[in-house]
This record gives C-alpha cells, sequence and structure tokens, in this order.
C-alpha cells in the first residue's frame, strides 16, 4: 500500500513538450553542475568555531571553488582537504592547505610528528553525510529548491541552543509581556 498519492506529481509542471520530465538518478559521471541536473553543494566548517558555511553551485571547477573558500575564510586559515585536483591550488588565494589522500587509504595525517593526526577533512566529511540525510525525508529534492532545503540543514547545524528569545523572532512574537503591571 502507498502512502503517498502524489508520488511523480510534485514539482515544477512540464508544460512545454520540448522540456520533458527528467529521469531519476542521472547517470552523467563527474561532480555535476547545475546546467546538468546535479548540482553541487560547496562547504567550508571552522574547526575551531564549528560554523558550517554551505552553498549550492553552479559548477565545481578550481576556480569557482577557490573564490567560495576565499570569501568565506580568513586568510591565514588552514585549510584540510582530501586530494581532489581542484582544492590544489589554495595556496594561490592565500591559504594554507594541507591534504589527505582518501584513495591511497589515508583518513587522517600526522604532519608535525607529534603523535596527534591533525590533518583530516572528517569534519566536513561528516556534515555531508548529515545533508544527505536531512534531503533523503524528501525522496529526491528539485534543483530550483536545493538551496532552501540546503539552508534549512545548514540552520540546523548552526544553532547552538534553543532559547525563549530565539522562538519568539522564529515565531515573529514581540517582546514578553510585563507581568508587574
Amino acid at each position: 500500500m502507498r502512502w503517498i498519492r502524489t508520488r511523480g506529481k510534485t514539482g515544477i509542471p512540464h508544460t512545454d513538450p520540448d522540456d520533458p520530465p527528467r529521469r531519476r538518478a542521472n547517470p552523467r559521471p563527474g561532480h555535476g553542475s547545475m546546467a546538468h541536473d546535479r548540482p553541487p553543494v560547496a562547504g567550508v566548517v571552522g574547526r575551531e568555531s564549528g560554523l558550517l558555511r554551505l552553498r549550492v553551485m553552479d559548477r565545481t571547477d578550481g576556480p569557482t571553488l577557490r573564490e567560495f573558500v576565499r570569501r568565506r575564510t580568513w586568510p591565514t586559515v588552514l585549510g584540510d582537504t582530501d586530494a581532489w585536483a581542484a582544492s590544489d591550488r589554495l595556496p594561490e588565494v592565500a591559504r594554507w592547505h594541507a591534504t589527505v589522500c582518501h584513495a591511497a587509504g589515508a583518513w587522517a595525517r600526522d604532519e608535525d610528528g607529534d603523535g596527534v593526526n591533525e590533518v583530516h577533512d572528517n569534519t566536513l566529511e561528516g556534515i555531508w553525510t548529515g545533508l544527505r540525510n536531512s534531503l533523503r525525508k524528501f525522496r529526491g529534492v528539485n534543483k530550483v529548491s536545493l538551496a532552501q532545503d540546503v539552508a534549512v540543514s545548514l540552520w540546523a547545524y548552526n544553532i547552538k541552543a534553543v532559547t525563549d528569545e530565539f522562538l519568539r523572532v522564529l515565531m515573529g512574537v514581540g517582546a514578553t509581556t510585563d507581568w508587574r503591571t
């Protein structure tokens, strides 16, 4: 028994016969682009601050990703990435760069020999899992609304405490009533 009756009937209607609905699971190789129906999401997270920045991108070439990192990080930051070629030129935007090669079976690396694996990108890798899990409940996200769904996940990650003041702002309620009168 199907619980959802509108399966396949949601989203943007395709009234133009030259623009048919796409088939699910586009099998094109690569990281995708907005033009080829697989919009990529770029992200940076502060290891000390814990703040996350995500953005749906049109494409994921090297210059686009370097500009994304440059605008969202401090110049003195150390960027830990996997050994993907697009992130190899981060020093060009005045960022320190250390890599971990997952293809070689390495997930963390001790760079200074003190016994602590300080070079890793496990924080952001875990965030991608959380983002996928939060988008999974929609059973496929329309690329038109992907940025809003990513923004909701970003907000949920960055919020550290739900206080009364926060709930008032969220619900649009003004200041509390003064009961002393």
